[in-house]
C-alpha cells in the first residue's frame, strides 16, 4: 500500500459518512473545494469512481460503498487506539517498571506501595532491583531511583529524599565490650563489617569528611571478620554485636531510634545528595511516570519531617562506653 494515500482515504471516509462535502469540510476544518479536489485525485489514483455527485445529491458507488465498508472498522480501530493513548496520558495505567537499588526499594517504595496502588488501581508495578548503575532505557524501564551523585547529566531527576549521611553504628553490647572509636583512625582497633559490591566485587570503603580540614574527604579500608554483599545481612550482624557498620542513615534510622544500634563518628559524616527519581525526558512524560514522581515527592515531605524529628531526639551517649585501648600498628 502507498502510505501517501492514507490522508486521502481518511478524507474519503469523512465524506462518505456525511454524504456531504459541506459537512465533512466543516468537521475537518478545510474548504469544500479542497475536499472535492482531493477526492478526484484519489479516484484517479485508484482508477475507480467512488461517489455519484449532482448539484443536489450525493451517493456512494458500488465500489465506493465496498471501500467504505472495508475501511470503516480499520479506521475505527485507529481512532480507538489514538483515544486510548490520550486517556493513558491523562490517567495512570499499564505497567510501570522502576529500576531501583534494594535500599531505595525497601525504604522509599515498598512502605508506600499499598497506598500507591490503591490511588492508581489501573497501574501494575514491577520493581527491577539493581544495586549497580543501570541504563533504564536499555533495560526497558520507565524510571529509576539512584543517589544524586550517581546520575548521568542528561537525565531528568527530582529529589525524593532530603540530604543523607553515612552513619557508623554498633550495638550497645559491642560498645560495652570494645569501647567506641573517637576518630576514623581508631577503626583499626575495631571489627568492621564489610560490604562487597555485587557488580565490581570491590569492598566498599568507608567514607568520611574531616571535621578539622574544610572539605577534606577521605576513605578508610574496613577490616573485619564478616564480608557480605547483602546490606540487610550486614545490619543483622551489627545488631548481634559482631562489629561496626557504615550505612546510609536512612537504612539505620529505625534501629538508631530504638537504641538497638548506637551511632558514632557523626562529626566525620557530612551530608550528601540523597535519592532521586530520574527519567529519560520531561517531554510527553507518561501519566504513570508523572504519578510516581508526584507521589514520591509528596512522601519526601513526610520523610524530611521524620528526619528533623529524629535529629531533635537525644542520641544514645557513647561516652558511657569505656574506650578500648588502641592496638599498636605493625611496623
Amino acid at each position: 500500500m502507498d502510505p501517501s494515500q492514507l490522508p486521502s482515504l481518511a478524507w474519503f471516509m469523512h465524506i462518505a459518512h456525511h454524504l456531504s462535502f459541506t459537512k465533512a469540510a466543516a468537521e475537518m476544518g478545510v474548504s469544500r473545494a479542497a475536499l472535492s479536489q482531493n477526492l478526484k485525485a484519489l479516484e484517479r489514483q485508484l482508477n475507480v469512481k467512488l461517489l455519484y455527485r449532482t448539484t443536489r445529491d450525493m451517493s456512494l458507488t458500488e465500489d465506493g460503498q465496498r471501500l467504505y465498508d472495508t475501511l470503516r472498522p480499520a479506521f475505527g480501530s485507529i481512532e480507538t487506539a489514538i483515544r486510548n493513548l490520550h486517556e493513558v496520558r491523562h490517567e495512570p495505567s499499564g505497567l510501570l517498571r522502576i529500576n531501583t537499588s534494594r535500599v531505595a526499594a525497601r525504604k522509599l517504595v515498598e512502605p508506600h506501595l499499598g497506598e500507591f496502588m490503591a490511588r492508581y488501581p489501573l497501574l501494575r508495578v514491577e520493581l527491577v532491583m539493581n544495586d549497580g548503575l543501570s541504563n533504564i532505557i536499555a533495560d526497558g524501564c520507565d524510571a529509576g531511583i539512584r543517589l544524586g551523585e550517581s546520575l548521568a547529566e542528561h537525565m531528568v531527576a527530582v529529589p525524593i529524599t532530603p540530604m543523607l549521611q553515612m552513619a557508623v553504628a554498633g550495638s550497645p553490647d559491642y560498645f560495652a565490650r570494645h569501647g567506641a572509636p573517637g576518630t576514623p583512625a581508631e577503626l583499626i582497633g575495631h571489627n568492621c563489617l564489610c560490604y562487597r559490591h555485587t557488580t565490581s566485587g570491590a569492598i566498599f570503603r568507608w567514607e568520611f569528611t574531616s571535621s578539622e580540614i574544610e572539605g577534606h574527604a577521605f576513605a578508610v579500608e574496613p577490616q573485619g571478620s564478616v564480608v557480605t554483599n547483602d546490606d540487610d545481612g550486614m545490619i543483622r550482624a551489627a545488631l548481634q554485636g559482631i562489629g561496626l557498620i557504615q550505612h546510609q542513615d536512612i537504612a539505620l534510622r529505625e534501629y538508631l531510634d530504638a537504641g538497638t544500634l548506637v551511632r558514632v563518628l557523626e562529626p566525620w559524616c557530612k551530608p550528601f545528595p540523597g535519592y532521586y527519581l530520574y527519567t529519560p525526558s520531561r517531554e510527553q512524560m507518561p501519566a504513570k511516570v508523572r504519578a510516581l514522581m508526584d507521589f514520591l515527592v509528596e512522601k519526601r515531605e513526610h520523610l524530611t519531617l521524620a528526619m528533623v524529628q529524629h535529629t531533635e531526639k537525644p542520641a544514645t551517649p557513647v561516652a558511657a562506653f569505656k574506650p578500648r585501648k588502641r592496638r599498636a600498628r605493625r611496623a
